[in-house]
């Protein structure tokens, strides 16, 4: 019976590793180090293994002292076998540095203690910046680390090799992508950054040859290949030190060829490389250029790729395997063809990985099975919203404080004939009110697991006030009850979605704001001034989501005619006032197109008016409030018979 410790056991490769050796050697049992907080993950994944009592979780951490486990409850150890390590070359270097040189550090004690055999997980990247051919028996030839990746696989290999009293073999994985045979793959990295890009080549003719950059070239094995070698290479003379393994392909490729292989899976022209790589390779290695490495970082980093990717495309290393593949050929396992199952490689990353899947459009309709959140839409402008939404084929999820008036809503919104071709949409409906923080975050986490995401957020639930500011000294409380609503429950809420809209890389939130904030017009500073600081946390913050997707659009109505202006007389009759469905179009507008601003011709006049002619368009408002004095409900004279759409 042969027994093995792992570390990394639950990593992309480490399952596969576990799952070989169980297959393997049916005397086989494993050890594997996890920490508290991935232990529940980690058996899970050990039940659909079916691996039985053959493995054991230990929990403990790689950084610690003796790897914090106690040693008493172990078995003698024949193999210790370390994978665990961040593979990350966007990860900050200190946590690089804790991982994988002070990590391994602990894992070589460990080994020494048990008498063990370790078994090293190194990368090509210790090969560094070195030009021309790296061997299994090359490790220090004055190269250079382009990241702090290459620089800590480099040490971490270091400390195996120099402990004293260790017994060690080291295997060095080019870059590895997905399962040959799935296409699976954990996360996107190394290649995978560019794949969104290239997808956009999809949409010009196959006829077309494409002229192409060579960025350099590329070594790479899929991750099945990395676990079947290491198991097969464990075996062979179990007893012997120092061996060192390149798990690599014979042959690396150009990005164009790799692209060429890519190609037919998502329908996109060949390429031909135009460019040689001397002529592209100084544009990519920046390293010391100053201000041209900051633009070049910075245009990588609205495009999605760590600046460290680009460090290292265009290495001029040659990853030699030959020795370790002759080994391998004895045992039956070769490097597959990457032409042969990068298609499968690309379906994987279009339908699981790709950083705009849940951008793309229903080709029937682009609300089409969306999720939409809208406040306020038991009623007036939320409802029509809700109802065109659930007509194009969206899911709308209905939120209000009356449950009520929010089930009449549901009943009506289900009943909805849909535009012709598009299946209906479903409404359903969530009680809250959104002045309520803690109940806000409630309604967030029970949307999301339920509806497993929200696509758009309508900001649509408002409170309005219409009193001077001179009758308003003693009514503090009617600006705070009206930034409760109109301000800080829209924020809480955008700020309850905005870390799952960013996760996704796709999310909009439309604001329903008023052109009182374009016009400004007497007795309504409480209301513009509310309306005002949503738009302005809008467009701050829809600066800083350019990059993760997420977008925000104002939508400035004129009055319209719901409950809200129900207590002011003057406006019931009002020449010019909106029906809900009108509103509903422009709010429906901005979640279609997502335009930064949506403004009625009046409002944008008001705000010409406010730049141009300041003065002037002040005194033409004065005499708008001289002429239409307070109402009656402002004043106190009768009770308020609305005043809050939500």
């Amino acid at each position: 019976m042969t027994s093995y410790f792992i570390t990394g056991g639950s990593g992309f490769i480490g399952r596969r590793v576990i799952e070989r050796l169980l297959t393997v050697d049916p005397d086989a049992t494993v050890h594997a180090l996890v920490r508290e907080s991935s232990r529940s993950a980690f058996t899970a994944m050990l039940d659909e293994l079916g691996a039985g009592e053959r493995v054991t979780p230990v929990v403990g951490d790689l950084t610690s002292p003796g790897l914090g486990i106690d040693p008493a409850g172990l078995p003698d150890i024949d193999h210790v076998v370390h994978l665990a390590a961040i593979y990350d070359m966007a990860a900050d270097a200190e946590s690089q540095r804790e991982a994988n040189v002070l990590g391994t550090s602990r894992v070589a004690d460990f080994a020494i203690a048990r008498d063990a055999l370790m078994h090293h997980v190194s990368s090509i990247a210790v090969a560094g910046d070195h030009r021309g051919r790296f061997t299994e028996a090359d490790f220090e030839v004055c190269q250079g680390f382009p990241t702090a990746y290459h620089r800590t696989k480099f040490e971490a290999e270091r400390v195996v090799r120099e402990r004293e009293g260790l017994r060690w073999r080291v295997y060095r994985p080019s870059i590895v992508v997905g399962d040959s045979r799935t296409g699976e793959m954990d996360k996107i990295d190394g290649p995978y950054y560019f794949f969104g890009h290239l997808a956009m080549l999809g949409r010009l003719p196959r006829v077309l040859r494409l002229p192409m950059p060579d960025l350099g070239r590329l070594n790479m094995v899929p991750v099945d290949y990395v676990a079947a070698a290491m198991v097969a290479l464990i075996a062979v003379q179990p007893d012997r030190s120092g061996l060192v393994f390149h798990l690599g392909d014979t042959r690396s490729l150009t990005t164009t060829e790799m692209y060429n292989a890519l190609a037919p899976a998502f329908g996109a022209p060949k390429g031909f490389d135009a460019v040689p790589h001397r002529l592209v390779e100084p544009v990519l290695n920046l390293s010391g250029m100053g201000a041209a490495k900051v633009g070049r970082d910075l245009i990588a980093a609205q495009q999605g790729i760590p600046a460290a990717v680009l460090d290292a495309v265009s290495l001029p290393v040659e990853f030699s395997s030959d020795a370790t593949i002759a080994v391998l050929h004895d045992h039956g396992i070769s490097v597959p063809d990457f032409t042969e199952y990068a298609p499968g490689l690309w379906h994987y990353w279009s339908h699981h990985l790709d950083r705009s899947r849940n951008r793309r459009r229903d080709p029937r309709g682009p609300l089409v099975g969306k999720n939409i959140l809208i406040t306020g839409g038991s009623s007036g402008i939320g409802k029509a919203t809700a109802r065109m939404c659930v007509a194009r084929g969206a899911n709308v999820i209905i939120v209000a404080r009356n449950a009520d008036e929010l089930d009449a809503a549901v009943d009506e919104l289900n009943s909805t004939t849909s535009k012709q071709g598009i299946p209906p949409g479903r409404a359903v409906a969530y009680r809250c009110d959104i002045t309520d923080e803690e109940s806000v975050n409630a309604l967030v986490k029970s949307v999301l697991a339920e509806h497993d995401h929200v696509d758009v957020l309508v900001n649509n639930a408002g409170r309005s006030i219409r009193r001077a500011a001179i009758n308003s000294v003693d009514r503090a409380h009617d600006h705070h009850r009206v930034m409760a609503v109109n301000y800080f429950g829209a924020v809480n809420l955008t700020l309850g979605l905005l870390p799952h809209m960013v996760e996704r890389q796709s999310g909009h939130i439309v604001n329903v704001t008023s052109i009182a904030v374009q016009s400004r017009g007497p007795r309504f500073g409480a209301y513009a001034a509310s309306k005002a600081a949503l738009e302005a946390f809008g467009d701050v913050t829809g600066t800083e989501t350019v990059s993760d997707h997420v977008t925000f659009s104002n939508v400035r109505l004129p009055l319209v005619k719901t409950r809200m202006i129900e207590p002011t007389e003057a406006y019931r009759d009002q020449p010019g006032t909106w029906d809900v469905d009108k509103a509903a179009a422009r709010v429906l507008h901005a979640i279609v197109h997502r335009p930064k601003r949506v403004s009625s011709v009046l409002g944008t006049i008001a705000e010409i008016g406010h730049r141009l002619t300041p003065e002037l368009t002040t005194r033409i408002l004065h005499q708008e409030y001289l002429l239409v004095g307070e109402s009656a409900a402002a004043m106190g004279r009768r009770p308020r018979t609305g005043g809050r759409d939500a």
